[in-house]
């Protein structure tokens, strides 16, 4: 399977990113925003190694994960111009449509809470304990709701 598959599969699909593993396994994320990469990150990191990835939206930290995660080339609809310039220093070969200053938040009144957590960060080992603490943040704000 090829790249222009897996950006088929990503909108045939309507998924938000979707990962070729270097066994050739698939894996299709459906959740918005860094979740499912934070996830395969901490709990089966040997599926970004070395993966190919069509993602829909990267900002900083998705970037970030992608880079500690190994993923060896991505696709992407939208970029941020931090994300890329993360993507680029941890050596990913990356395509896209769109690059944008910064990756906005769903409402579309400011800068992705991520994107803006991580901005001051240099590399993608600095930004891992922020994007935990939102992580948590974010689990711990579910659970009392």
């Amino acid at each position: 399977m090829d790249l222009d598959s897996l950006i088929k599969i990503l909108h045939d699909e309507s998924l938000s990113c979707v990962i070729l593993k270097k066994d050739g396994g698939i894996v299709k994320c459906y959740r918005r925003g860094i979740i499912d990469l934070f996830e395969l990150l901490k709990n089966s990191p040997q599926t970004l190694d070395s993966a190919i990835i069509a993602d829909k939206v990267v900002g900083r930290g998705a970037a970030a994960l992608m880079a500690l995660g190994g993923v060896a080339k991505l696709h992407t609809d939208v970029v941020s111009r931090p994300a890329l310039e993360l993507l680029q220093q941890s050596g990913i070969a990356t395509s896209y449509d769109v690059v944008t200053d910064n990756i906005i938040n769903r409402t579309g009144d400011d800068i992705c809470p991520v994107e803006k957590l991580t901005s001051q960060v240099k590399t993608a080992q600095e930004a891992l304990p922020l994007i935990e603490g939102f992580v948590a943040n974010m689990a711990a704000n579910n659970k009392n709701k």
